[in-house]
């Protein structure tokens, strides 16, 4: 099983890779677009905030590649969010493989923490990438934008209001929260994928 992570400018990639080592799988990080295209699955995790790393992807090509991929990719946190159509961090123009909004969450009381961070609750889930995953299991998320709920929702969550904690269109799937860091629900999510 050849397993690419794309190397950019985003960080979190160092737990991810550890991720899919407990999983038996030794991913090769890269960003070169002929490793990319030969990889049976790509995963494209990020940290990060959206216009500069959108401008680093314009640079080196790699937002027209990814959407160009026939094979299974994953999108992590701030991958799922550049995968949208566009993010209002920073008013930038995404990769828009997903017809999805992101949008900044708004606090209206003192006890709604920006950013949502920590364990919440997964709704709705379907499809192979949540195989054996129960509705009501807990995943850990950090972030401060959202993606809209919209058809591609292939999981929902509730932090403010709800919003589209995962995503599927055709071979791209994504994930809002980190499943390198969700314990036994998110390695079960990371083995669904390699395994699809």
């Amino acid at each position: 099983m050849n397993v690419a992570i794309v190397q950019y400018n985003a960080g979190n990639v160092q737990s991810v890779i550890y991720a899919l080592e407990r999983l038996g799988i030794t991913p090769t990080l890269t960003g070169d677009p002929d490793q990319l295209r030969a990889a049976d699955k790509v995963i494209f995790p990020g940290v990060g905030e959206a216009s500069t790393t959108m401008d680093h992807l314009r640079e080196t090509g790699v937002d027209e590649l990814l959407p160009s991929l026939t094979q299974p990719v994953l999108g992590i946190c701030l991958g799922l969010q550049l995968m949208c159509r566009h993010s209002e961090e920073g008013n930038t123009p995404c990769m828009g493989i997903f017809d999805v909004l992101v949008k900044k969450f708004v606090s209206h009381r003192p006890e709604e923490k920006v950013p949502h961070m920590g364990w919440n609750q997964l709704h709705q889930v379907k499809g192979p990438l949540f195989e054996g995953i129960a509705p009501e299991d807990y995943v850990y998320f950090v972030h401060s934008f959202y993606a809209e709920q919209h058809p591609d929702a292939i999981a929902l969550c509730n932090y403010l209001h709800p919003f589209s904690a995962a995503l599927q269109h055709q071979n791209f799937y994504a994930l809002q929260f980190h499943p390198e860091k969700s314990g036994d629900v998110g390695a079960r999510v990371l083995r669904n994928f390699v395994e699809l």
